[in-house]
């Protein structure tokens, strides 16, 4: 039974200490100017955002989108202007903070939009708790659009795993130990 116990409180500590970091990719992603997609809604991560990698290459554009127009958007649901943060996109969403990609500023198939951005106001998830992020296109001039297909990483935050998650490493766990005994 001890060791039953040991091991529920081993997977759950193996899953709360995963990497503090989430990917969101995408391939051949179309988004119109102001389209956004919930990439984590609302309590789906922990930790503070600190930051933003980008790796993504603009496949297609209709009229003047840029790789430097994919967006992050911290925001509630439903989406609104005056977010927490928003970072790339030309268009201006009023949120608190804003930053722009160091490239990208082309709407030529090909152009690529990468690096880093360090938000210089991290944003306290668990505190956040109604806030999602949503990433898309962040040029809302109308007729837009650009197909991307590339990376986004959130630095310094985790998925919060489904209860359903810990409940089979909890699981595993428990049949693990059946089979020896």
């Amino acid at each position: 039974m001890k060791t039953l116990i040991a091991s529920g409180i081993a997977a759950v500590a193996l899953v709360s200490s995963a990497s503090a970091d989430v990917t969101f990719t995408f391939t051949n992603q179309v988004w119109t100017g102001f389209n956004f997609t919930e990439a984590y809604a609302a309590g789906s991560l922990t930790g503070t955002l600190t930051g933003a990698t980008v790796n993504a290459t603009l496949n297609a554009s209709t009229n003047y989108t840029y790789a430097d127009d994919l967006c992050i958007y911290v925001a509630g649901s439903p989406l609104a202007l005056g977010g927490a943060l928003q970072c790339g996109g030309f268009s201006n969403l009023n949120a608190t903070q804003r930053y722009g990609w160091a490239n990208g500023a082309s709407n030529a198939p090909g152009t690529t939009v990468t690096g880093t951005v360090n938000f210089t106001t991290g944003i306290n998830m668990d505190a956040a708790s109604t806030l999602s992020i949503w990433i898309g296109n962040g040029y809302g001039a109308a007729g837009t659009s650009g197909t991307f297909t590339g990376t986004i990483t959130l630095l310094g935050v985790t998925a919060v795993p489904a209860p359903g998650a810990v409940a089979l490493l909890g699981l595993a766990g428990f049949c693990s130990r059946r089979r020896r005994a």
